[in-house]
C-alpha cells in the first residue's frame, strides 16, 4: 500500500470521534439516493459507522465503492456522525494499492481541457460518436452514454488575458489596491482594511470602489463552462470590483472523490497557495460550487490536511450566489439594474453545495430578477456526483438517482433550469435536453450585460 500522510490519516482516524454516536436510526439510509435505486450498495450506516467497528484497516464489504460521496448521509444525521467522510476515508484504503487506470484518467479535467480546446468542433463530433465512445467504454471503462463537456472553441483564460488588457489596461499589481468587502459582504473598516492591505496603507482608486475580489474559476470553469466564468466576471465588475484571476490549477475534487489522496491533497494545496499569491486576505468568490466546498471544508474533514494555507483560503472562499446575496442583503447591489426576465425554472441545488451550510442563496439571487419564478427541484441528487456516473458500472444507477429530477426539469421548464455545478449542470442536461446555467448567468442577463443574452 501507498505510505503517505493522507492514506495514513485515513487508516488511523476514519472520522471514529464520531463513530460512536451513531444511534441506528437509519435516516441516512432514508435519504440515501443510491440505496433508493440499487441493492448493489449496502447503505451508508452498514458501510460507514457499523463496518468501521470491524475494519481495523481493511475493507469488509465492497459495496462500499458504490457510495456516490454526495454527503446527504452526513448532512442528514441529526447524531452529528462523519458518515460519507467515513466512507470517502475507508474507500482511499480499499482502492491504493490497486486503483483502477480509469479512476486515474478521469480526473484530469484540467489536461482534458487543454488538449480539447483548440481541437473543439474535432472533440466534440468525436466525443459524440456512439462507435468512439462505445470503444471507449471498452478500453477506458467510460460509459457511452455517460454526460460529457461540450469543447469550447475559447477558454476562458484565453478570454480573459485579452479582457484584463483592454478593460484594466493590464495585470493586476500585487497590492495596488486594499481589500474593501469582505466574504460577508460587508465593508471593511479603515483598521480592517490596513491590516488587510499588503503594507499597512489604504490604497483605493475610484474605478473601482468596491476594491479587488479574486476569482476561482475551477478547471471546468476555465475550458468547458465558459460563459458562467465569464459571466462572473462581468457581474462583478458592474457592482465596482477589481477582478483578480491568479494562476491556478485544479482543486484535487475528482481525485479525493475517487480516493487518490496523495495527488488530492497536493492539487489542493497548490491551489490555495495560488489564489492567495495576489494579496492578504482577498475575498475569493467562485462559480464552482463543489470545488468551493474542496477549499472550505471536504479537503481538511475527508483528508485531514490541516495546512495553515488551506484553512486560511477557506474561510476566505464564498460561491457567487451567497456573495450576492449578501451584497443584496446590505442594500450593496443595485436591484434597479435589473431588468424583467418572465421565466419560470427549476432550481436544483448539488449536494456538494447543500453541504456547505450555506442556505439556499441562489433561490433569493434569482427570484430577486423581476419576473423570475424559482421552483426547487426537491431531490436530494442529480446522480452524476462527479465522476461516479460516468463509470460504466455506475452509470445506470446514477440515471436512475437522476431520473425524478429529470422529470421535475420537464415538467416545470423543459428549456431552461438551473443549478450551481458543472458536472451536475452536464448530467441534467444530457437528462432533459434543457439549458442548464449557473444562477448568476441569469443575472447577468437581468442586467443586459453585453446583451446578456443566452447563447
Amino acid at each position: 500500500m501507498l505510505d503517505h500522510a493522507t492514506l495514513n490519516y485515513a487508516r488511523a482516524s476514519l472520522a471514529r470521534t464520531s463513530l460512536d454516536q451513531c444511534v441506528k436510526c437509519t435516516i441516512c439510509e432514508t435519504q440515501c439516493p443510491v440505496l433508493r435505486v440499487t441493492p448493489k450498495f449496502s447503505g451508508p450506516k452498514y458501510v460507514g459507522p457499523q463496518a468501521e467497528r470491524f475494519r481495523m484497516g481493511e475493507s469488509v464489504d465492497k459495496s462500499l465503492d458504490y457510495c456516490s460521496g454526495c454527503s446527504i448521509c452526513t448532512t442528514v444525521c441529526p447524531q452529528g456522525v462523519k458518515i460519507a467522510e467515513i466512507n470517502a476515508q475507508a474507500r482511499a484504503v480499499m482502492k491504493a494499492d490497486h486503483m483502477p487506470l480509469r479512476d486515474k484518467l478521469i480526473t484530469q479535467t484540467e489536461l482534458e481541457g487543454k488538449l480539447l480546446t483548440p481541437f473543439a468542433p474535432i472533440a466534440n463530433a468525436a466525443l459524440g460518436n456512439r462507435a468512439i465512445r462505445k470503444i471507449a467504454e471498452a478500453v477506458i471503462g467510460v460509459h457511452a452514454d455517460a454526460p460529457v463537456p461540450k469543447a469550447q472553441k475559447r477558454s476562458f483564460l484565453s478570454w480573459w488575458k485579452k479582457h484584463e488588457k483592454e478593460y484594466y489596461g493590464g495585470p493586476y499589481q500585487i497590492g495596488s489596491l486594499t481589500p474593501v468587502t469582505g466574504t460577508d459582504g460587508a465593508r471593511l473598516s479603515e483598521a480592517e482594511a490596513k491590516a488587510a492591505s499588503m503594507d499597512g496603507a489604504i490604497h483605493e482608486d475610484p474605478r473601482y470602489p468596491r476594491g479587488p475580489v479574486v476569482f476561482f474559476h475551477g478547471c471546468a470553469g476555465a475550458y468547458f463552462e465558459v460563459d458562467t466564468s465569464i459571466a462572473t466576471v462581468r457581474v462583478l465588475e458592474h457592482l465596482g470590483f477589481r477582478v483578480i484571476v491568479p494562476k491556478q490549477g485544479c482543486c484535487g475534487l475528482a481525485s479525493q472523490s475517487n480516493g487518490i489522496f496523495e495527488q488530492a491533497s497536493k492539487l489542493v494545496l497548490d491551489l490555495a497557495r495560488a489564489l492567495q499569491s495576489v494579496g492578504k486576505k482577498l475575498t475569493i468568490v467562485s462559480s464552482s460550487g463543489s470545488c468551493a466546498g474542496m477549499l472550505r471544508h471536504e479537503a481538511h474533514e475527508i483528508m485531514g490536511i490541516d495546512a495553515a494555507e488551506l484553512a486560511k483560503a477557506g474561510a476566505l472562499t464564498v460561491e457567487t450566489s451567497e456573495f450576492l446575496v449578501k451584497l443584496m442583503d446590505k442594500d450593496q447591489f443595485p436591484m434597479e439594474d435589473l431588468h424583467p426576465v418572465n421565466d419560470t425554472i427549476t432550481y436544483h441545488q448539488p449536494c456538494q453545495v447543500k453541504s456547505q451550510g450555506i442556505g439556499k442563496p441562489a433561490i433569493r439571487l434569482m427570484e430577486s430578477i423581476p419576473g423570475m419564478h424559482v421552483v426547487e427541484s426537491g431531490q436530494a441528487c442529480c446522480g452524476i456526483a462527479g465522476t461516479y456516473g460516468l463509470k460504466k458500472e455506475k452509470f445506470e444507477v446514477a440515471q436512475a438517482v437522476g431520473k425524478p429530477l429529470f422529470d421535475k426539469v420537464k415538467e416545470v421548464n423543459p428549456k431552461l433550469a438551473a443549478c450551481d455545478t458543472e458536472t451536475c449542470r452536464w448530467q441534467i442536461r444530457k437528462g432533459t435536453g434543457a439549458t442548464v446555467v449557473h444562477p448568476v448567468e441569469l443575472i447577468y442577463e437581468s442586467l443586459r450585460l453585453e446583451g446578456g443574452k443566452r447563447s
